[in-house]
Formats: C-alpha cells, structure tokens, sequence
C-alpha cells in the first residue's frame, strides 16, 4: 500500500552518495515515505545496486534511458509521483543526507501551518556542520535569509534549492512542474519561485539535512575547471527566463549579476578568460529569446 509522501531522488553516476541517501530515508523516524529513484542513465552500476540493496516495495527505481539533467530528473519524478496518487513530494538530489527527524519536523510544521503552504524547505548543512552556502534559503529575489531566521520557528520564504523540498501535489497540480528544458541550475530557483507567487512558502530550521556536495562553494565561473566551460551558458541562459518575469527588480538582478561574473572573470580566471566571457553573453542572449514550456495541471 502506498503511503502519502514519495521521496523523489535524482541521480547520476553517484551509487556510492545515493546509497548512503536512502539509507537516511528509510530510516526516518516518526515519519514514512516511499521513494521514487530517478536515475538519469548512470553507467556506474547505480541500477545494480538499487535491485541488490533496496528490493523492496516502498522504493521505486526509473531509468530514464538518457541523461535529462537535474531539471529533467526532477520533472520526470514529481510528474511520476503525482501521477501515482502521492498527496507529498520530498525533492532531493542523491548527495543530501536527512536527519533521522528531517521529514518529521516538515509535517510538523504542516500541521502547524494547517496545510496553508505551498513548499516547505529544510536547512542544509555541508558535511564539516556549516551551513551549506549553495543551499541558503532567499527570502526576496535579493536577499537571503539571515540569523533571525534560523531563529524562528518557521520563516517565510520565496526561493530555495531542492536539497530537501516538500511540495503539496494540490500545488503541483496548480503551477505545474519544474521546468526539464532548464537542463540544469536554477530550475530550482525558477519552480520555487513560481510556487511563492502563488501560495506562502516557508523554511522549516528544526528539518535538517547533510548536502554531501565534494566542495563548500559556491559556483564560480571564474575559478571553475575550464573543461566545464560549455556548461555554464545553461546558467546565464536560465537566469534570465528565471528572473526576467520579475519586471525591472528581476532585470537589475541579471544585469548586476552578470557585470560581477565578468569583472570576476577578468580579474581572476587563470586562462581562457575571453572564452568564458562569450559563454556568459552567449547565455544571456539565448536567455533573452528562451520560451520553454511551462506545464499546468493539465499534464496529468
């Protein structure tokens, strides 16, 4: 029998962190859930470990047959979990690490808000016990949220990553999914946003969770490893549908952001600074025109 909360969990050539991933899970106390294990073609035997570790009922395991990026995971899962009748969805990439009350203390605030939310978000910590500076919760499209909020018993929000996300399915059914085309980077910004225009939204302090990512830093463009250089249009691409929708404060948004990024480039990349350069106006442009389609209810 199916329980009402699905863990959506995406991966890819990661069995080692998603292992560890559902084991904090399924070992969540004073809550349950069953999980839905997006698998983005790994080749690193992920499929194998999952049918040897984890045979059981609550889990189940989807390959998708090719590589849909985080964005594509994640709108394959929550597609698959509303589809399938699950009244909650529990977002998470493979290399975030629950608390044994993580998913409780969510429901608690549930009960406390009488279903009047449309996501709630855990706080993530890196593995050293910081806070994980990837995963700070905004509370404008400007600023983060800061000591009094950590504070609080719950705090308003409008943005977050998916490192630990509830989201009701009545509000899936409502905004639609995340949006697969983003490929990767800022999806998560883009839903949760689109999810705060419509309903309160809310970070949960007392739901904690380990986002086991290999460095505590933040992306940077300029310092990153060249051989990614292809993929970072995706972020100056997606920034700009993300925010553009927010009128002239989303516009000064990109425009400061972006004058950083290449100030920042200049002044600090080691080597092919011009063509780092070009991907971030190449980004931009592509921005400016992106029109990927944004589902409704209806795909059900």
């Amino acid at each position: 029998m199916r329980k009402e909360i699905a863990a959506v969990v995406v991966t890819y050539n990661r069995k080692a962190l998603l292992e560890q991933c559902l084991e904090k899970i399924m070992s969540q106390e004073d809550a349950e859930c069953d999980v839905i294990v997006i698998d983005n073609a790994s080749t690193d035997g992920t499929g194998e470990m999952i049918k040897s570790r984890f045979d059981r009922l609550e889990i189940t395991y989807i390959n998708t047959g090719s590589n849909l990026g985080g964005a594509g995971g994640f709108q394959y899962g929550v597609r698959q979990a509303v589809i399938l009748g699950y009244q909650y969805i529990w977002m998470m990439d493979d290399d975030t690490l629950p608390k044994e009350n993580a998913l409780c203390e969510l429901l608690k605030a549930n009960e406390k808000l009488s279903g009047n939310w449309g996501f709630l978000s855990s706080v993530a910590y890196w593995t050293d016990g910081n806070l994980c500076s990837m995963n700070i919760q905004k509370k404008t499209i400007f600023r983060h949220v800061g000591k009094q909020e950590y504070q609080a018993e719950m705090a308003p929000v409008v943005m977050c990553s998916f490192v630990s996300l509830l989201v009701r399915a009545s509000v899936v059914k409502s905004v639609g999914l995340p949006i697969g085309e983003y490929f990767i980077w800022t999806d998560d910004y883009e839903y949760t946003g689109r999810i705060s225009s419509q309903y309160p939204c809310y970070m949960v302090p007392s739901s904690k969770v380990i986002h086991a990512m290999k460095k505590h830093t933040r992306v940077d463009f300029a310092t990153d490893d060249s051989s990614r250089i292809d993929r970072y249009h995706y972020i100056y691409r997606n920034d700009v549908h993300c925010y553009r929708r927010y009128g002239v404060k989303g516009w000064l948004y990109i425009i400061l952001k972006d004058m950083y990024t290449l100030l920042n480039i200049m002044i600090n990349s080691k080597e092919r600074k011009w063509e780092k350069m070009k991907v971030v106006v190449k980004g931009v442009k592509e921005g400016i025109s992106f029109r990927p389609r944004v589902g409704s209810g209806k795909f059900l």
